[in-house]
């Protein structure tokens, strides 16, 4: 992956991505001949885990680079559940934007589906 691409997956910018390249011996992108950095699954899962401590858990990096060192399988386990627990959220979210859409009439009327009646109209 281009390190366009990659920034983008993360909502950050490309020199944020060299930067961590930098302070962080898990990042190693490779780059091609004309020098274009290109990001490995491996390279963008070490994103992810810097990301997760620096962004996420509002760490320093000297604070997230010895978080790496002394538990990198359980920082491993931690981004994980982060993420599946974002997931379940926005799917929370998601249901209670529908639900809020079934109000009901001024009439005490059985609640309406907005999407339908938007339909007939």
């Amino acid at each position: 992956y281009s390190i366009g691409e990659v920034a983008d997956q993360f909502g950050v910018n490309e020199s944020l991505l060299r930067f961590w390249e930098k302070e962080f011996d898990s990042i190693k992108p490779k780059k091609n001949a004309k020098g274009t950095r290109m990001y490995t699954k491996e390279d963008i899962e070490a994103i992810r885990q810097v990301y997760y401590l620096v962004k996420d858990r509002k760490m320093t990096l000297a604070g997230a680079k010895a978080q790496l060192k002394t538990k990198g399988r359980k920082v491993v386990a931690q981004v994980e559940a982060y993420e599946r627990l974002n997931k379940v959220k926005e799917m929370v979210l998601s249901l209670k934007r529908g639900l809020s859409e079934l109000e009901p009439t001024e009439d005490n009327q059985p609640p309406i589906d907005k999407s339908r009646e938007q339909a007939l109209f």
